[in-house]
């Protein structure tokens, strides 16, 4: 115990949002101090780590035989255990500093619906990072904490969290989840949207990097006052060389509409299973939007328009997980009241 308080105050507590597509760690008194894809890069032979992050997100689609650039997440589950501990460590001694001799007590925000041996591999490979302490919490509730949600009230509060694997929907009363659904169609699932309809329409093939420069330039999910259009670049299925073509914005919406639709569905599920005194609460309150897949063009007004409710982004969509999972480190009793998994 003297030792746990004597770490308590000098270890970077931290808090982590571990994305499919992003991970985000909130340091203790610091806030965010790293954001960077999750993506590893090893050699094939030794087994040897290349590259992490940012420099591994480059190498995607670009290695030889001997390098594997992948990501070890796969709609926010582990799918490489050994790679996500490496990623894990990589990122908690970044974090951390220069204090590596000191273990960190860690809260990591997970997807909801994940199951008690994916929560357990999430831990271990935490714990074998070098994380002292362990927490879960699930991705709605870090959400709803980091968009400044008061999610300890009688009131409800619904939160919308789009991230690159998972989508989920909850609502939240009184420190607890009571209705949530959570489905593995998100920013990624739109990548892949539109890589498809580039092959169906165009026979053009690009790549997933391509995909998502597409969708963040000239995505949308509702009419836009001035529809845009840009050039992209890929390999032609026919004739197999490189190839430019220019689509429209309007084309790439079309492209995006069954992933949407599919989130929409979800919300409105969500929405008829929530008991009538926190639907309520709702008409007022409204709807919060959170995670980087909720910053496509438009959403929010697509929301608004199928469910008649109000619809906010939360300050900053991309950090709220973490810096929900963040806050939660100042108040430890409430934070052992809400972890799915100690």
């Amino acid at each position: 115990m003297i030792f746990d308080r004597i770490w308590g105050f000098s270890s970077n507590d931290l808090g982590i949002d571990l994305g499919t597509a992003n991970t985000l760690v909130y340091a203790k008194g610091k806030g965010i101090v790293l954001f960077e894809p999750s993506v590893i890069a090893i050699h094939k032979g030794s087994k040897t780590i290349l590259a992490v992050g940012n420099e591994a997100k480059e190498m995607l689609g670009r290695t030889p035989a001997s390098i594997v650039a992948t990501r070890p997440l796969k709609d926010g589950v582990i799918t490489d255990f050994e790679a996500t501990e490496a990623m894990l460590r990589y990122f908690i001694n970044k974090a951390n500093g220069r204090r590596k001799l000191i273990r960190p007590r860690v809260v990591i925000a997970i997807a909801s619906g994940i199951t008690e041996a994916e929560k357990r591999a999430v831990k271990e490979s935490a714990t074998e990072a070098g994380a002292r302490e362990v927490y879960l919490v699930e991705q709605p509730m870090a959400a709803a904490i980091g968009a400044g949600l008061p999610v300890q009230t009688p009131g409800g509060n619904m939160v919308v969290d789009i991230g690159g694997g998972t989508s989920e929907v909850a609502v939240i009363s009184l420190a607890g989840i009571v209705e949530c659904q959570m489905i593995r169609i998100a920013g990624d699932e739109m990548n892949e949207a539109i890589i498809q309809h580039m092959k169906d329409k165009h026979n053009l093939m690009i790549g997933e990097r391509t995909a998502e420069d597409v969708k963040i330039k000239i995505g949308s999910a509702f009419p836009q006052e001035e529809e845009t259009s840009m050039q992209v670049k890929g390999r032609d299925l026919v004739v197999g060389l490189p190839k430019t073509l220019t689509i429209s914005s309007e084309e790439v919406r079309e492209a995006l509409k069954p992933p949407v639709d599919a989130i929409l569905k979800v919300i409105r599920e969500t929405l008829e299973r929530t008991p009538p005194e926190l639907a309520a609460d709702l008409v007022d309150k409204g709807i919060v939007l959170a995670g980087g897949g909720s910053c496509l063009k438009g959403l929010d007004k697509t929301i608004a328009e199928k469910t008649g409710l109000p619809v906010t982004m939360a300050e900053d969509p991309f950090t709220a997980v973490a810096v929900g999972a963040g806050k939660c480190l100042d108040e430890i009793a409430f934070l052992r009241r809400i972890a799915t998994f100690e």
